[in-house]
């Protein structure tokens, strides 16, 4: 399989291009409905997002844009007529320049946090504290989703992939040295997204990381009734106030002004290859998203409900992870931290299918039901021990 490949970014070699669009060659057997699967790169000028580089792959019927600037995440996708994402208060791209990680306590992570998907990590997310380990202050989430790609690479491949690849390097002098290296592809007229990630270890000595994909879902397919199923082994309150609300733990309700975000971890059943998926759906289970990835790589998962007024975020989280967002501690003593020796690396592959009819729906239901344990789904109504930092 050869690679039609256009170097968007090297720092290293002085390449950056401003402006960039490709399209694939027409197929006669494409339908009169479907746009030329293409790409395009341009740059945000002007507000907070001033300097942004945007990279938007579309493959005819899904169109997906990817922020290079901001540590390859997705800011948004949109299949047919519909669109993914959320409408964050945060109301478009921010430069990581603008960016202040330890103002608010070391909750300024949220001053940029817009996209569909921003990842969390690579040497610490979870929330802000101090690692006695390291002796430094850990800010929410980490630093990886504020850091721009150093090298960007697109192309369409001979099959008709197209995709856009970039490395991101999340680095410090006696401190983890860890390369991100995320490919984002898709197919012509499809209605699937796939990541491919790999984490190394730059460093001559063993580091420990983390990473969560912060997968953030808003309307029109979140709304009131809208719902989400897992086949979940167990689901914990990750506090008191969200056991309170344990018998209704995969229902969203509507908007409420003022509504405390309340955090579920589940414990996943898998199919024989380890792979396993969620689904998100709307009320009426007519339109959807499920994801779908491997357990060995990313064996923990975490539902974030945030429920409140529109313009204030509402939003649902679907985040799996290498471990979970406590403190970065509490998950080393719980033996949950994965560690990469020097020169290793750590992959995994993410897939995100929009789901735009009943029958879609239906189908990835049936998927779900058939992991899910015979027994169903354990509730536990009270926090764990092992999973969540009693007070």
């Amino acid at each position: 399989m050869s690679q039609q490949l256009t170097v968007l970014t090297d720092a290293d070699e002085r390449i950056w291009l401003e402006s960039f669009r490709v399209e694939a060659q027409s197929d006669s057997g494409r339908a009169d409905t479907l746009r030329a699967p293409s790409i395009e790169k341009w740059t945000i000028r002007g507000g907070p997002g001033d300097g942004v580089d945007v990279v938007e792959i579309d493959n005819g019927r899904l169109a997906v844009s990817v922020l290079p600037t901001r540590g390859m995440g997705l800011w948004k996708a949109r299949c047919d007529d519909l669109d993914l994402g959320w409408i964050s208060p945060v109301r478009r791209p921010v430069h990581p320049a603008l960016v202040r990680p330890h103002e608010a306590g070391g909750l300024g992570w949220l001053g940029g946090f817009h996209e569909l998907l921003a990842r969390c990590g690579l040497a610490s997310h979870g929330p802000p504290g101090t690692d006695p380990a390291e002796g430094r202050p850990l800010t929410l989430h980490g630093r990886i989703a504020n850091l721009p790609a150093h090298r960007v690479t697109a192309g369409i491949d001979d099959d008709s992939r197209i995709w856009v690849r970039g490395e991101v390097d999340e680095t410090s002098l006696f401190g983890p040295c860890l390369r991100l290296d995320s490919t984002v592809s898709t197919t012509p007229g499809s209605h699937r997204l796939s990541l491919c990630e790999t984490v190394t270890n730059l460093a001559g000595t063993s580091s420990e990381f983390e990473l969560l994909y912060h997968t953030n879902i808003g309307r029109p397919l979140l709304e009131p009734g809208a719902r989400l199923a897992a086949p979940a082994r167990r689901v914990l309150p990750a506090n008191q106030h969200a056991a309170d609300g344990i018998d209704h733990w995969n229902l969203f309700g509507p908007p409420e002004p003022g509504f405390i975000e309340q955090c579920y971890f589940l414990e996943l059943a898998a199919d024989p290859d380890g792979r396993t998926l969620v689904v998100l759906h709307n009320q009426s289970a007519t339109r959807g998203i499920a994801l779908e990835f491997d357990l060995a790589p990313l064996p923990c998962f975490t539902l974030w409900k945030n429920t409140v007024h529109d313009a204030d975020g509402y939003v649902a989280g679907i985040e799996p992870s290498t471990d979970l967002p406590n403190p970065r501690e509490f998950e080393r003593s719980k033996g949950r931290l994965m560690t990469l020796e020097p020169g290793a690396s750590w992959s995994a592959r993410i897939d995100l299918t929009l789901l735009l009819e009943e029958t879609q729906v239906a189908g990835q239901l049936q998927r779900v039901s058939e992991l899910t344990p015979e027994s169903g789904s354990e509730l536990c109504r009270e926090p764990q021990p092992d999973f969540s930092l009693l007070d």
